[in-house]
């Protein structure tokens, strides 16, 4: 009975020292020595880039039956009248006004066209992601100046397991360099020092943390 116990203490005591290592382990992938996100990142030249589930609302000057609001489809092209599968995808409003108009004008003498964005989704390039212990992760379409704010408030904060200053922020605008972000700072103790700014293509990691 006593070396069965002894046995018994001794897997006890191993099992916790493989915890406890994995925890630390945990904690230093977590965390990183990754450097803070810079407070400013985006570009005053931004041209928001068209993507699938967009819509677009398409203005031919004084030819109202041309004029109408389209979708973009899944495979990134629209349709409307006298053009079938226009490519709309990776390319800005104005791009796809001038490439209207150059289809247009075999039917139509001089054509003006705006196209104008009402329904924004962008492509998979251009999204924000957010993943891990955020209340609602999901995908954000990128406006210009959007922080790290804007996109905690539009998926609900953390949840109640989150590390938020384990936080890592993926830029793939720069090869994948990873940033530390303080995110329990900034939305459990309103620390606006702790708000930065995302790009287009920003993921956003917000780990469980270890109790």
């Amino acid at each position: 009975m006593h070396r069965y116990v002894s046995r018994l203490l001794g897997s006890l005591a191993r099992a916790a020292a493989v915890v406890a290592v994995a925890a630390a382990a945990v904690g230093c992938a977590g965390t990183g020595n990754y450097p803070a996100a810079p407070a400013k990142a985006s570009s005053p030249d931004y041209n928001y880039i068209v993507g699938p589930g967009d819509t677009l609302n398409i203005i031919v000057w004084r030819n109202p039956d041309l004029s109408l609001a389209v979708p973009v489809r899944p495979d990134g092209q629209v349709s409307m009248p006298l053009i079938d599968g226009l490519v709309a995808q990776g390319k800005t409003s104005a791009q796809i006004a001038r490439d209207v108009e150059k289809e247009l004008a075999k039917y139509v003498r001089d054509p003006v066209v705006t196209v104008i964005v009402t329904q924004f989704v962008g492509p998979y390039s251009e999204q924000i992601r957010v993943v891990g212990e955020a209340t609602k992760p999901q995908f954000l379409p990128y406006k210009q100046k959007m922080t790290v704010l804007d996109v905690m408030i539009a998926v609900g904060g953390l949840t109640d397991f989150a590390d938020g200053n384990s936080a890592t922020l993926v830029r793939g605008s720069e090869d994948n360099k990873r940033y530390k972000v303080r995110l329990h700072d900034l939305v459990k103790r309103g620390d606006i020092g702790a708000n930065v700014e995302v790009l287009p293509g920003d993921i956003l990691i917000i780990p469980q943390g270890w109790f």
